[in-house]
C-alpha cells in the first residue's frame, strides 16, 4: 500500500514513522488500559516498540498502513489506526488497530478518521470489502462500529490469542463498497 496522508478540517492521518511514533508514548505508560481488548499491548514504552515495529514490519510486506491521528482542533496527537490484511486480488482489506487516549473518545474524531478512511479504500482504491473485528467483549468497539453503519456478519470463536494467553471471540463487521456509496458514506457524514 503507498503511503498517503489523508485529511479534512477535522483530522490529519499521517504514515507512521519512527519520528511520529514518540508523541504516542505518553499513552502508552499513562493508560495502559486502551489496550485492554487489543491483541498486542502496547502498554509500557516496549510493549509500544514493539506494536509500532509490527507495524512497519507488515508496512514492508506491501499489506499494511498504519496511521498516526493528528485531532487538528485540539492540536494534538490523538491515537492510531491501520489498514492491514490487504489483498489486492481479492480487493479487500481490514481496518482496524484504532485506539484514541481517553480525551478525545466521544468528540467526533472517530467519524472523521472512518471517513476518510473508507472514501480512501472505496474510491481512490477501488476495494470491494472492508472487514472489521473486534474482541466480542468489547463493548464500546462494537457500539461505534455498528453506529456508522456496518454489517455484523458473526463471531469467530476462539479466534485468536491474547497477550495474557487467553482466546478470545472475535465480532466480524464489514462494508462492502456498494454500501459505502448507497448508505455509509451518507450515515458517517451525518454523524461528522
Amino acid at each position: 500500500m503507498e503511503e498517503v496522508v489523508l485529511e479534512n478540517d477535522r483530522v490529519r492521518l499521517l504514515p507512521l514513522s519512527a519520528e511520529l511514533v514518540k508523541h504516542l508514548y505518553h499513552f502508552s505508560l499513562d493508560q495502559p488500559e486502551i489496550w485492554e481488548f487489543s491483541l498486542q499491548s502496547a502498554a509500557g514504552k516496549e510493549n509500544m516498540d514493539a506494536y509500532f515495529d509490527a507495524a512497519f514490519a507488515a508496512k514492508e510486506l506491501g499489506t499494511s498502513q498504519t496511521f498516526i491521528v493528528y485531532d487538528k482542533h485540539a492540536r494534538a496527537f490523538a491515537g492510531s489506526t491501520r489498514f492491514y490484511d490487504y489483498k489486492l486480488a481479492h480487493q479487500t482489506v481490514l481496518l482496524g488497530y484504532t485506539w484514541y487516549g481517553k480525551a478525545f473518545r466521544g468528540t467526533g474524531l472517530n467519524y472523521h478518521c472512518k471517513y476518510l478512511l473508507l472514501e480512501y479504500a472505496f474510491e481512490k482504491l477501488k476495494i470491494q470489502r472492508v472487514e472489521f473485528r473486534a474482541d466480542n467483549n468489547n463493548v464500546r468497539s462494537k457500539k461505534a462500529m455498528l453506529k456508522i453503519g456496518v454489517t455484523a456478519e458473526g463471531i469467530l470463536r476462539s479466534d485468536c490469542s491474547t497477550p495474557d494467553g487467553k482466546r478470545r471471540d472475535s465480532a466480524v463487521f464489514s462494508i462492502l463498497a456498494e454500501e459505502w456509496t448507497n448508505t455509509v458514506k451518507n450515515k458517517i457524514q451525518l454523524l461528522m
